[in-house]
């Protein structure tokens, strides 16, 4: 069965509307790349944040209005009229919707608590939903007035990207006929001085694949579709999943559930190797990650295959990763990319030695084939790739 990506709404570091994200994505902005810190450790770092006024949700919603849902609205807004007018058309029982987070609104509950040690109660404003995991998909579905299934799925940096194989099986098994996708994730300080705590924090802007990487970026953002079985100009072809379970937070170094995840995808879509057009790299600039990643790409599709990370651009969205980066494609692909333009690798350009050679972007590539994948890889070893495409 078909299943096609008609519409696209994103807000992160590069933009809060589909044309700032895609301008800036082509011209490697990092003005949304922002110092951070200090960390408990004393230590700085570099975030991807919104810079975009994220307006309160109306008061009907206020036990789900925190940052992380906010910055959900912002992008469901632009997909509100499309999920509108397929609700008109099959009901609102038959859309799901499935999203991806790690965060939720932990911010809100840092809050919550520093108030509460502070002056012996909770803001009057808070409540546990905020940050309760399952809050997206519930937020998503009543502020797009749906009642079909709804779930939110988190598993760590996979989340959002393991949301597409949840929202395809939903219409696959006739359960929808259209499925709300997509992740959400904002900055807290209990996942930043959790990264600094392993030490995988950079002190400023990652330089993914490099031989100088020292860490990632934390980024927040929001990025949902609507899956439909109508058909559009832009189709999703493939989802692969693997789980290995290698470590909690480190990565098969063979990358061997990683591969599986990727070869999967490729295998759903039908397509062959060398008719990738582009790879969004999960590109952590980690020393593990990026290690096993240039493996794995080595192997399945050879050193040709034009790649980039845009986690220098977005900073690292964790639960949303997937989903972000899977709608960078999807703007890649779009008409809007008159040119088929491809995003340059933000890096210093010193190759790592140890690395197999893959082909990171310089300035002025174009896109030949129109089938993309995007790899997202997350603690415990749930590996997931999206691959799409023009119909």
């Amino acid at each position: 069965m078909n299943v096609y990506l008609p519409e696209l709404g994103f807000v992160g570091a590069l933009g809060a509307t589909k044309a700032d994200v895609l301008r800036g994505l082509l011209a490697g902005d990092q003005s949304g790349m922002v110092p951070y810190g200090p960390l408990l450790t004393g230590r700085h770092t570099a975030v991807g944040r919104v810079r975009q006024e994220l307006a309160p949700l109306a008061p009907e919603l206020a036990q789900f209005d925190c940052r992380n849902n906010r910055l959900l609205a912002n992008a469901l807004d632009q997909i509100f009229a499309a999920v509108a007018a397929t609700r008109e058309r099959v009901g609102p029982h038959r859309i799901g919707v499935v999203l991806g987070t790690s965060t939720s609104g932990i911010a809100a509950g840092e809050d919550a608590a520093e108030a509460l040690a502070h002056g012996g109660r909770l803001p009057a404003e808070y409540h546990y939903r905020q940050q309760e995991i399952g809050t997206a998909a519930e937020f998503a579905a009543r502020y797009l007035e749906l009642t079909g299934p709804r779930f939110t799925i988190s598993t760590a940096c996979s989340s959002s990207a393991k949301a597409f194989a949840s929202a395809r099986r939903l219409i696959e098994s006739g359960r929808c006929d259209a499925v709300v996708v997509g992740g959400s994730d904002s900055l807290c300080r209990l996942t930043l001085n959790g990264f600094d705590a392993l030490e995988s924090l950079a002190p400023d802007i990652c330089n993914p694949f490099s031989a100088n990487r020292r860490g990632i970026n934390i980024g927040e953002g929001a990025c949902v579709f609507l899956l439909s079985r109508e058909a559009a100009s832009i189709r999703l072809c493939g989802v692969g999943e693997s789980s290995d379970g290698y470590h909690m937070s480190a990565p098969d170094p063979e990358g061997t559930g990683a591969e599986l995840a990727l070869r999967s995808a490729l295998e759903q879509a039908g397509v062959a190797p060398e008719r990738v057009g582009y790879v969004n790299l999960h590109g952590t600039a980690t020393p593990k990650n990026d290690a096993m990643e240039a493996q794995v790409i080595a192997r399945v599709l050879g050193s040709s295959v034009p790649c980039t990370s845009t986690k220098p651009l977005l900073g690292h969205t964790l639960g949303a990763a997937g989903a972000a980066e899977v709608g960078l494609c999807w703007l890649l692909l779009s008409d809007a990319n008159r040119e088929r333009r491809l995003p340059r690798h933000a890096w210093d350009g010193r190759r790592d030695p140890d690395l197999p050679e893959i082909n990171l972007l310089d300035d002025g590539v174009r896109w030949e084939h129109d089938v993309f994948a995007s790899n997202s890889f997350a603690f415990g070893g749930s590996n997931a790739t999206v691959v799409i495409g023009r119909a």
